[in-house]
């Protein structure tokens, strides 16, 4: 398949100068699917020097390309970890389409080097100047409704959330990614790239830093997720108290996820999820 097979019908509606160029060659490019997720079909673009990465979103996710084109523009620019992005645009069947950096492939592997690098990019993320991003309408979701939906029908985890987010006394004042994990985190070199933006939003970092810890300690086991916490601890001015209270609060998620949308579940998930709930002293007995 050729580039021009994908891309000759796209109406770009905002693209960088460089893109021009590329799309220019279109005609040198080969195109492979890649491994894509549950909202879009991805594709990797072969250029003879530069690759690619052309993703189309032609399912039931509609989240909004224009918002991540911006911001990923302006991460870039400031130097953070994400890939570069070269345009958006609609296909005929008006899918959104993203055209960005091809930056490796999904972590597979962690020691204390990786864990600490991935939590270091993470703060970076969260660091980046509000004022910044002053042109672009990022959301500030409320962080209940956003996270613990009343559609999801779990009254019980809501009302449990809606306290704790309370004693926690909940931001919406820096950029988060808002499901940061080892899926969205490309590798290539030594080099690790933050992708998947669609929940991209003004919210409370020590939020996405718990929900981050939670993923790594339910699917990779205690000893990583001890690292990568240590990290975060040694790297910022946040404390054990308050990531235990965000810890709790991303226990909830998950278990929002589970009893509603689905959340991956391995043969030991719920005895490793178990654990962590009778841990957490911010959380009631009973709840999985």
């Amino acid at each position: 398949m050729t580039m021009n097979n994908v891309l000759s019908n796209i109406r770009w509606k905002e693209q960088s100068t460089e893109c021009e160029s590329i799309l220019g060659n279109a005609g040198e490019a080969v195109i492979t699917p890649l491994k894509g997720g549950l909202e879009a079909e991805v594709y990797k673009v072969t250029l003879p020097d530069k690759e690619l990465v052309f993703k189309i979103w032609n399912r039931d996710s509609r989240p909004d390309i224009s918002l991540q084109y911006k911001v990923l523009e302006q991460m870039y620019r400031q130097g953070r970890a994400v890939s570069q992005p070269y345009a958006w645009g609609l296909d005929p069947g008006d899918n959104q389409v993203l055209l960005t950096s091809f930056d490796g492939v999904p972590l597979t592997e962690a020691n204390t080097s990786v864990l600490t690098a991935i939590a270091e990019n993470l703060l970076d993320i969260h660091k980046l100047p509000t004022d910044s991003l002053s042109s672009i309408n990022v959301p500030a979701y409320d962080f209940a409704d956003y996270f613990f939906p009343e559609w999801g029908d779990q009254p019980e985890i809501r009302e449990l959330a809606l306290g704790l987010a309370d004693k926690a006394g909940i931001t919406s004042h820096h950029l988060i990614h808002g499901d940061y994990h080892a899926g969205n985190i490309l590798e290539a070199a030594g080099a690790y790239t933050i992708i998947d933006w669609t929940n991209v939003q003004l919210g409370d970092p020590r939020y996405d830093i718990a929900w981050s810890i939670l993923i790594i300690r339910v699917y990779a086991g205690e000893q990583y997720a001890e690292v990568y916490r240590s990290a975060f601890l040694a790297k910022s001015s946040y404390t054990e108290a308050e990531l235990e209270l965000f810890e709790a609060l991303a226990c909830l998620r998950w278990l929002q996820l589970y009893r509603t949308t689905g959340i991956p579940v391995f043969q030991d998930t719920l005895s490793v999820m178990q654990t962590i709930l009778q841990r957490n002293s911010y959380l009631p007995e009973g709840l999985l």
